[in-house]
């Protein structure tokens, strides 16, 4: 199956109640299993993102079918949440009941951090610095793409807690299966 793993960075009134009618894109990174690549896409630049999210057989992120997935179908012609995804954000309040921070599970999973958080890449962007958005945002979508990895092979993540190193037993078993309804594909030639 072709897995697209990918993040994206966004600029904008952020109201912190789940409106996000009035963020956009800034950078779209991804990983694309079949080739091994990490690409990335500025907001001018979506039209070919397009066809690389309608190639592939799940998408994956984190917060992505709250946040990326939603801020994204504002731009495309289709709708994304047609492909099936997997939000490891969502897998793991599933099981533990509640949310974790992305550098939290990267840390006590992989032992390697974040390399900045998101409100700084929007200043960095509003500073005009935009390769540091763009790798801030490739470096989010490497370490989603190795906790995907290591939770189908472990069936499991970790995750520091007050008490120490906990692990969150998880089932990826349905995550590679074949979506019943293919998505329709809206950018690629009839």
């Amino acid at each position: 199956m072709r897995r697209i793993t990918f993040d994206i960075e966004t600029e904008g009134d952020f109201r912190g109640n789940g409106d996000f009618s009035n963020l956009e894109v800034t950078v779209v990174g991804v990983h694309d299993s079949v080739t091994g690549e990490y690409s990335s896409f500025f907001k001018h630049e979506l039209n070919a993102l397009w066809p690389v999210l309608e190639s592939a057989d799940i998408l994956v992120g984190y917060n992505s079918d709250h946040f990326d997935i939603p801020i994204l179908n504002k731009y495309y012609a289709g709708d994304l949440t047609k492909i099936k995804s997997v939000d490891l954000l969502k897998e793991v309040k599933n099981v533990l009941g509640r949310r974790l921070k992305l550098d939290n599970l990267a840390e006590a999973t992989l032992g390697v951090g974040k390399s900045s958080n998101g409100l700084e890449a929007v200043e960095w962007w509003k500073n005009g610095e935009f390769e540091k958005v763009r790798e801030y945002c490739l470096d989010d979508v490497r370490i989603t793409n190795e906790l995907y990895l290591y939770a189908k092979k472990k069936k499991s993540l970790k995750y520091r807690d007050y008490d120490g190193l906990r692990e969150i037993k998880l089932d990826p078993s349905s995550w590679e299966t074949p979506n019943d309804s293919p998505a329709m594909t809206h950018t690629l030639p009839f």
